[in-house]
């Protein structure tokens, strides 16, 4: 049992740091290093901006008075525009980051959010061209987007648009080609691309289109079988069974 001075002294047990707060600054500076690494006056703009914004109100003060006030919202104006600058540079960065490397549309898709849900895995790969199709659904319906170069993944794209037409006739099925190549869409407008799609399904009928293709991708994901087998004529090797 322990006594009350051993109480007394738990009680100003020096508190841990706050983890979450420490890895916030950590994430920002990482999101700092990107964007610096690909532009490197991206500091300079953001402080210019602050700068600026902290004039605007000096001289704001001198013209209305209540210098104090004005200086304190340039300042907050001008992190803000600075926070908004440090986005786009690191958004710019992390897509130079990720060109030309495999899954690097999907990972934009993924990011337009605002009522579309991406597939975790691609819908379509060819294994020996590593071309992809990756699916996301949502009240304009069902976006197929293509990775690979324009005629190769063309025939991709067009296959799977028949396919869910066919589990799907009455929802509107938009295809789209992601790429740097002539009539694809770059990884800078994607998300832009995704959100100006027209949404005539209401939440109910995106909830029945999503059950829908969770049938269709549960029959289409099945492992093929080997050939020379028939699965009609195979017997079970009853000795493995007996354990001999």
């Amino acid at each position: 049992m322990s006594t009350d001075s051993e109480k007394r002294r738990g009680l100003f047990k020096r508190r841990p740091k706050d983890s979450n707060k420490t890895g916030r600054l950590a994430q920002m500076k990482q999101v700092v290093q990107l964007a610096r690494r690909h532009n490197p006056a991206s500091v300079w703009l953001m402080a210019a901006a602050i700068v600026g914004c902290i004039g605007l109100g000096v001289i704001a003060g001198f013209v209305f008075g209540a210098m104090w006030l004005w200086v304190i919202f340039g300042l907050l104006l001008g992190v803000f525009l600075a926070l908004f600058m440090l986005g786009r540079f690191a958004e710019t960065a992390a897509f130079e980051e990720m060109r030309g490397q495999p899954g690097s549309i999907g990972a934009v898709l993924n990011t337009a959010r605002r009522g579309w849900l991406m597939d975790e895995q691609p819908i379509a790969v060819d294994p020996r061209t590593r071309d992809l199709v990756y699916r996301s659904t949502g009240k304009g319906g069902v976006i197929l987007f293509s990775e690979g170069p324009k005629n190769r993944s063309a025939k991709m794209l067009a296959k799977e648009k028949k396919r869910h037409e066919r589990v799907l006739p009455n929802v509107p099925i938009h295809t789209f080609q992601g790429g740097e190549g002539d009539e694809q869409i770059p990884m800078s407008r994607i998300v832009k691309t995704v959100h100006q799609v027209p949404r005539p399904l209401n939440k109910a009928e995106v909830l029945a289109v999503r059950k829908r293709l969770t049938a269709l991708g549960s029959m289409t994901t099945r492992p093929p079988i080997p050939k020379g087998i028939d699965p009609m004529r195979a017997r079970p090797d009853r000795k493995a069974l007996r354990g001999r």
